[in-house]
């Protein structure tokens, strides 16, 4: 049985553009669901930084697309394990754009497999790449955000339900984004700046996805029965990213097909 995909529409198709003037960075921004919430920030008007950690040509591409729509696309280089290249990447960006509005923690890594097997080294890249990253982009991004400033973060349904074995490090790794997102809420409020989660489910990437192995299988734990795609986790950032985000703020949303319902 091979999973269904949810079909879609383009973002150029949503009317007006509510972020031009806005500057986003977007972190592991040059495939999955990192492409696709750039491409749509670009498509509302904002101008996107965004971060790889390889496939430099995967990145280029989605300037280059950015650029063809008449926006402004910047990639960088920077592995989200590394605390340093973070810190550059933010102040890259505002070098780049004159300011920074937007920030989304979207990269991460999974290591799945028997608890027993999971190595130092994984319990270390998983936690830096998922949990410390997040909390020093955001640490960086502070300093520049003013008050319509936005932090988003991108979680996993198995933060909230964990269906099957062997995710005891990436649903660790995915539930603290609950605690450091609700913080931000609390600390960054009185500045007028929000801070919220999202949890995919099942999306249809390259990592995962919709006529992979096991894609049978997550996507009859969802209450629909198919693949989201990674527009439907974008349509979701976007909205927080604008102004119907403005009084959202220290929430976790699932965009999950109701994997978690």
């Amino acid at each position: 049985m091979t999973a269904t995909v949810l079909t879609e529409t383009t973002a150029a198709a949503h009317g007006p553009r509510p972020l031009v003037g806005k500057a986003a960075l977007v972190t592991g921004g040059s495939r999955g669901i990192g492409r696709a919430i750039a491409l749509r920030l670009a498509a509302d008007g904002a101008a996107v930084a965004l971060t790889f950690r390889s496939g430099q040509d995967q990145a280029d591409q989605v300037v280059k697309e950015i650029e063809r729509a008449g926006g402004q696309g910047w990639a960088v280089r920077a592995d989200s394990a590394d605390a340093e290249e973070i810190r550059a990447s933010v102040a890259g960006a505002v070098d780049r754009f004159g300011r920074l509005d937007i920030l989304v923690n979207n990269a991460g890594i999974g290591v799945l497999g028997p608890f027993e097997g999971i190595s130092l080294d994984d319990v270390d890249r998983v936690l830096w790449t998922n949990v410390r990253a997040p909390f020093l982009a955001a640490q960086a991004a502070a300093a520049h955000l003013t008050e319509g400033g936005r932090i988003i973060s991108i979680g996993s349904c198995m933060a909230e339900r964990v269906a099957f074995p062997g995710g005891t490090l990436y649903a660790t790794s995915k539930a603290a984004l609950t605690g450091l997102t609700k913080t931000l809420a609390k600390e960054l409020g009185p500045r007028g700046i929000t801070a919220n989660l999202v949890h995919p489910g099942p999306i249809d990437t390259d990592m995962n996805p919709a006529d992979g192995e096991s894609a049978a299988m997550q996507a009859g734990l969802t209450a629909l029965g198919v693949y989201g795609r990674g527009s439907d986790v974008a349509a979701t950032v976007a909205h927080l990213a604008g102004d119907g985000g403005r009084y959202i703020t220290g929430a976790s949303i699932a965009v999950d097909g109701g994997f978690a319902a």
